[in-house]
């Protein structure tokens, strides 16, 4: 006796992909209103910072960190610790970096002015090199837009000028210098200006001075990056105000150390 066929059976319902699919899209919707919310906070927070009151062309909060890294660095500066020396067959030349303040032709009787609160002095090149030891020394001239080049410069520490020319420095917290016509200018805290490593410089791998790199004397500061490092000085001056500083006053920071 044959059996009747039987009907197919149903497919059980697929209730885990429901599940599984529902889950997916509350996922999905809760990331875009994170992401979304995020996104919203991001510009808010960019708004308000945009809106608050500007020091030295940054809005205030963004100054504020600037000083905090500051302290930072000043705490953390040891005037024993030297910038990395290398080889000076690895010196090459580097960019011009920048030419503010540069002369329309450098003057034959150039004349730095040396200045504090008591007292100054006009020295020619010469005279300012004079009797003071000579040094060269191979160091990383670090840009802060991001390039760098290890160049070899020759010229006498800041620190033995001070000591032979009699300047006071240790009466001052601060040094000022800039291009005789004040078209640049740098201020630099004097532990860092007093560094081992920071010259006056009259030559460039060797060579004298070409006027690009600033002939017929610049300085050079290895522990801070290379908007620092004045080109043609024409004066040089010791205070206990903090001096201006030409890219400081444009946005960056003043203390500009590596």
């Amino acid at each position: 006796m044959s059996s009747s066929p039987q009907p197919p059976m149903p497919n059980p319902p697929n209730h885990g992909v429901e599940v599984t699919t529902q889950q997916a899209k509350r996922k999905t919707r809760r990331a875009f209103i994170g992401f979304a919310g995020a996104g919203l906070f991001g510009a808010g927070a960019w708004a308000w910072l945009g809106s608050r009151s500007l020091e030295n062309a940054l809005p205030w909060p963004f100054r504020k960190a600037h000083e905090f890294n500051e302290q930072i660095g000043r705490a953390l500066f040891d005037p024993n610790r030297l910038a990395p020396e290398f080889s000076p067959t690895m010196a090459r030349e580097p960019r011009p970096n920048g030419p503010h303040g540069m002369p329309v032709a450098t003057a034959t009787d150039w004349k730095v002015a040396i200045e504090w609160a008591n007292g100054k002095q006009s020295l020619s090149v010469a005279e300012l090199f004079k009797d003071v030891p000579r040094v060269e020394s191979t160091t990383e001239f670090k840009c802060i837009e991001g390039w760098s080049s290890i160049v070899t410069w020759g010229g006498i520490r800041l620190v033995d000028a001070a000591k032979k020319h009699g300047w006071p420095v240790s009466d001052f917290e601060y040094v000022s210098m800039m291009t005789p016509d004040g078209a640049y200018y740098v201020g630099l805290d004097r532990p860092s200006a007093l560094h081992p490593q920071t010259l006056l410089c009259d030559t460039m791998n060797g060579e004298p001075l070409t006027a690009l790199h600033g002939a017929p004397v610049r300085l050079i500061i290895p522990v801070k990056y290379g908007i620092k490092n004045i080109k043609w000085i024409g004066r040089i001056a010791f205070m206990n105000i903090r001096p201006d500083d030409y890219w400081a006053q444009r946005g960056y920071d003043w203390y500009s150390g590596l």
